[in-house]
């Protein structure tokens, strides 16, 4: 629905996924990655589409897809999950909604996941309906995510904590926003349920956007590859388990719920992964782009691996790749060697994810306003500090979290260098100056 829009605002280049065009060129994708990193992008991502199940038995049945334990998963929360085959493969990563009781959307990446479910329901005695509903998400992602959905919906928007949803209506058009997204970045998810107002909807968002710099975009490689979250059939297929990507926090073996795959994965717990995922450090010249095939890495000439996902990351300044080697191989510091085009190039094994590994950035649940800011507490020395966190806890009713700890950390270093509070705030609204301290 959102394709003649994405035409208009100067998508140039698409690609398949889930048997539909998702727009991938709107010019360089490093300036795609800066707008991202420092305003926000829209992104048409109708692509992920959903399976939606309902009935009586919908709860045992979506169970009985994913190793995580869903026991405690609410009405309006979303988990990420894992759906394995019989012999413990991973078939997709979706990010799985309870809409109700007996109401679940699994958002999917490029899978025919619609056609495993139904073809699992057929024997599964379960009284289930699966269908592929008029469901079209739209990424809102970046830093200015926030103040642009508090202009569309008002200051109610920001009680949506992260992996949680809720059902709203945008001037007659039916969505459910989620604070979730596939950027490593603040952001939300729209999923239009009405395809027919695609270009309503498209417009009303980068119109709102306008003033806080909102660009037309993509999901970004860049930003994906840096908060090493997972492209299946790049990083993940039906040849990987979930204990060789480090996702084992996914399985539940010790419980006594039932799901596909159970058996094969406990034995493949018991004896062992022969080979993991790891980070690297690529030590070569800039990567002019995402690898479109995957790179054998060796050592002493010998097949140990291949790389999955590999980028130039213009903010670390490196080549930075996702990979999977045997698992001898997988300690942090060792190093081998990458073969890219008759080319051998050295390799380091790093830690990933590779930028804000505490996932800080998108889990945060309050905004930064320098005018709100100004208004409240003027930040001129540590006890002004003191007082600033006070201020956080009363606005957040809770104990100070870890990213409101490294917002202080933050901040204490700007009084220690000599900045005015005028920087501060000016630092804390555009939180360009968090970025540049996390590095």
């Amino acid at each position: 629905p959102y394709f003649n829009a994405t035409v208009r605002y100067g998508a140039k280049g698409f690609s398949g996924y889930n048997h539909m065009y998702i727009p991938r060129d709107f010019g360089s994708p490093e300036q795609n990655f800066w707008n991202l990193i420092e305003n926000a992008i829209l992104c048409d991502v109708a692509v992920e589409r959903q399976v939606e199940i309902t009935g009586p038995d919908s709860f045992k049945f979506i169970q009985l897809l994913t190793p995580r334990d869903l026991s405690k998963l609410s009405v309006g929360q979303c988990k990420y999950v894992l759906i394995t085959n019989a012999d413990g493969g991973v078939l997709n990563d979706p990010v799985l909604l309870r809409l109700g009781e007996n109401h679940f959307w699994l958002s999917l990446g490029d899978s025919d996941i619609l056609l495993w479910a139904q073809g699992v329901a057929v024997n599964s005695g379960l009284n289930v309906k699966i269908t592929e509903p008029d469901v079209s998400p739209l990424q809102l992602q970046g830093p200015k995510s926030g103040e642009i959905m508090i202009k569309l919906f008002g200051e109610s928007i920001k009680d949506i904590k992260y992996y949680w949803f809720k059902e709203l209506d945008l001037d007659g058009i039916p969505l459910i926003v989620s604070r979730t997204g596939w950027s490593s970045e603040f952001g939300y998810e729209l999923f239009l349920r009405d395809g027919s107002k695609g270009n309503e909807l498209y417009e009303k968002i980068m119109l709102a956007g306008k003033e806080f710099g909102l660009k037309p975009g993509h999901t970004s490689s860049i930003r994906r590859i840096e908060g090493g979250m997972l492209s299946y059939h790049a990083d993940a297929d039906i040849n990987t388990n979930p204990f060789e990507l480090g996702l084992d926090r996914l399985i539940n073996l010790d419980g006594d719920i039932n799901f596909i795959g159970k058996e094969a994965l406990k034995r493949i717990k018991a004896n062992g992964v022969k080979r993991l995922q790891i980070g690297l450090e690529i030590k070569c010249e800039k990567l002019s782009g995402p690898n479109t095939t995957f790179w054998n890495l060796t050592s002493d000439n010998n097949i140990i691996g291949k790389i999955t996902s590999a980028v130039y990351s213009p903010r670390l300044k490196k080549n930075i790749a996702l990979a999977i080697v045997d698992i001898e191989y997988s300690k942090i510091g060792t190093e081998i060697e990458v073969l890219i085009e008759d080319k051998n190039f050295k390799c380091e094994v790093i830690e990933k994810p590779f930028f804000d590994p505490k996932k800080l950035i998108t889990s945060k649940s309050f905004f930064f306003d320098a005018s709100e800011l100004s208004k409240n507490i003027c930040i001129n020395d540590k006890n002004d500090l003191n007082k600033f966190r006070l201020f956080i806890e009363k606005n957040e009713k809770s104990a100070l979290r870890a990213d409101h700890l490294l917002i202080l950390s933050y901040l204490s270093h700007l009084l220690d260098k000599g900045f005015s509070s005028k920087t501060i705030s000016r630092n804390i609204s555009s939180l360009k100056g968090f970025y540049k301290y996390l590095i």
